[in-house]
């Protein structure tokens, strides 16, 4: 249903029509070998950009690499990225900031859904908040130095874009719950949503916290068929493979948000398909909230 609607109302904005040349631009793509980030990386190529393909596997990055140039006659650059090890997110960003010295744009598009509970990050974490969260942020954090180079060198704010989802919206209660997150007795499976949330606000921190240099916002790339339904049920695949958009629609609103949408637009703001500024859950802006997710990520990765 997703692919005949997506044929008869078809998005207004186009990547391989609408976005610019970005010869002489530095991408940085999270879980690029894959998915939405796969599809980013590729039409980020076409547009003559230079990308670096984060991923955990090594094999897996070289794969999707060697098909991308297949398809666009250009070379993505693999970064081995664990974000599920802040250890490898460390390594991730020195390596990085040893080969480049800015950084213009960073797609936080790497992540995992359903994960199941027993399933934990290298630091203990809960498999989804450790990966779409707190490597991110961490990751972002470490390459600030880049972005401040990139505003430096252009006079235009560098760019991150943090995918969320529109099931930010289920996380429970207040939308954040300590005691899930972390592996051990008292733990609870954790909701997707909260760490789709989570997304929003680190997103907003950032957008106001670095706003001299950076760009920041949070985007649901819209409901997309990829490799994240994996751990759903079977009935649960059968329905999504039916309702879902193709992947390659899931790249559109964050490259919209990347390289045609101007900073005013869209820094602090959260985008909706496909390509547009639409309204977060109102705990997005609970700025208490704010304070204490981004006070407990930071204990998080202090010692890293």
């Amino acid at each position: 249903m997703g692919v005949l609607i997506s044929r008869i109302l078809p998005p207004s904005f186009l990547p391989q029509r609408d976005m610019p040349d970005l010869s002489g631009k530095i991408i940085l793509v999270t879980g690029g070998n894959s998915g939405i980030g796969y599809e980013t990386v590729k039409q980020l190529l076409l547009k003559n950009a230079k990308v670096y393909l984060a991923a955990r596997s090594p094999e897996k990055g070289a794969a999707a690499i060697k098909t991308l140039e297949e398809e666009t006659q250009k070379k993505a650059i693999f970064l081995q990225l664990d974000l599920a090890d802040l250890k490898s997110v460390r390594a991730a960003a020195e390596t990085f900031l040893a080969q480049e010295e800015r950084l213009d744009i960073l797609f936080n598009s790497g992540g995992v859904m359903i994960s199941p509970p027993e399933q934990l990050t290298a630091q203990n974490h809960d498999l989804q908040f450790g990966t779409n969260v707190i490597g991110h942020y961490f990751l972002t954090d470490l390459l600030l130095p880049a972005f401040t180079k990139s505003y430096e060198e252009t006079k235009i704010p560098a760019r991150v874009l943090h995918t969320s989802s529109s099931a930010h919206q289920t996380a429970p209660g207040s939308g954040f719950e300590i005691v899930s997150l972390k592996g051990g007795p008292d733990r609870d499976a954790i909701l997707y949503g909260e760490s789709k949330l989570a997304n929003i606000i680190v997103a907003n921190y950032f957008a106001k916290k670095h706003s001299s240099v950076l760009v920041s916002c949070s985007l649901h790339p819209g409901g997309i068929k990829t490799g994240l339904q994996r751990h759903g049920a079977g009935w649960f695949q059968f329905i999504t493979s039916l309702l879902l958009y193709p992947q390659p629609m899931g790249a559109y609103t964050q490259l919209w948000g990347a390289t045609v949408a101007t900073p005013a637009q869209i820094s602090g703001e959260y985008l909706v398909p496909w390509g547009k500024v639409g309204k977060a859950d109102k705990r997005a802006w609970d700025l208490k909230l704010q304070d204490e997710i981004i006070a407990y990520i930071q204990e998080q990765v202090k010692d890293f």
